[in-house]
């Protein structure tokens, strides 16, 4: 699934939401301090290195406040920058930039924290025939921003929620009475087109799995040699991705196994915020 930022109705509203929950009913220390008159320039830039994404949805938070704001980006979304380097340059009320400074920030930096440690994983398995992929396991409210940030880090988008695609976990097969019971109710229900994938944590799992001609097998937090000993027997017929315990230190190793898919929950649900500040400059009157 792709999107564009500036023309999506669900960005507008976290946003919107976001600015709400920051302002409420008024910035009483900008207000206070900031005439209304004062024009100024924000620079934002970084204080370390890393894979910048969100550029879009800083700008759209200050273009909400006001849409006289001028944004500049000076770099795109999935760049990688070293320390000190200019992102983008807002020019406006000088209250409306130090009004949306922190949403836009927040947004910024989680955003870019998600897409430098995606870039790492995916560094360390550029050479090998892999995709380093997300989960759900993202901050409520914010996955679409977070798996975005994912794309502008090299890596791929799993399923976008429960409506987009059939993964049948262990608890569904608990629930069902077993893995043929499970596969065979979802087929029931759900269109030619749909992938089915199911989580085996054993190989009989697996071989029982394999037999039900499903799509993509997710081989669960197994140790090398068993993974190894699952590669051999899925053979070409299924998509084989794997899942659970996934590090930068064993990232390689695993890719080396075969399979085609590792998803890492770590990208979104752990990750540390790129360290990104604003800094105000040339602040004169409006005339």
């Amino acid at each position: 699934m792709d999107f564009s930022i500036k023309e999506n109705i669900l960005v507008d509203k976290l946003i919107e939401q976001a600015l709400l929950e920051d302002i409420g009913t008024g910035d009483i220390t900008t207000e206070s301090i900031i005439p209304s008159k004062l024009k100024a320039k924000g620079i934002i830039k970084t204080s370390e290195e890393g894979v910048v994404a969100g550029l879009d949805v800083a700008c759209l938070v200050f273009q909400k406040l006001d849409s006289e704001i001028i944004f500049q980006e000076k770099i795109k979304d999935g760049t990688k920058v070293a320390r000190d380097k200019v992102l983008a340059e807002i020019t406006g009320p000088a209250r409306t930039i130090l009004k949306g400074e922190r949403v836009a920030l927040n947004f910024l930096q989680r955003m870019s924290g998600i897409a430098t440690i995606t870039s790492k994983f995916c560094q360390e398995v550029k050479d090998l025939p892999v995709r380093i992929v997300d989960t759900r396991k993202t901050t409520p409210g914010l996955r679409m921003l977070e798996k975005y940030a994912v794309r502008m880090g090299g890596g791929h988008n799993h399923r976008f929620g429960l409506y987009d695609a059939v993964l049948i976990k262990d608890n569904h097969i608990a629930v069902a009475g077993g893995i043929k019971s499970a596969v065979n109710s979802v087929r029931k229900k759900i269109s030619h087109t749909v992938k089915i994938e199911v989580e085996v944590e054993n190989l009989s799992q697996l071989q029982e799995t394999l037999e039900m001609k499903v799509d993509i097998v997710m081989l669960d937090n197994m140790n090398l040699d068993t993974m190894i000993e699952a590669v051999k027997m899925v053979k070409g017929k299924a998509l084989i991705e794997a899942s659970g315990g996934i590090t930068l230190k064993n990232v390689r190793e695993i890719a080396q196994t075969g399979v085609g898919l590792i998803s890492v929950g770590a990208l979104t649900h752990s990750v540390k915020s790129l360290d990104i500040s604003m800094e105000i400059k040339n602040v004169s009157r409006i005339s």
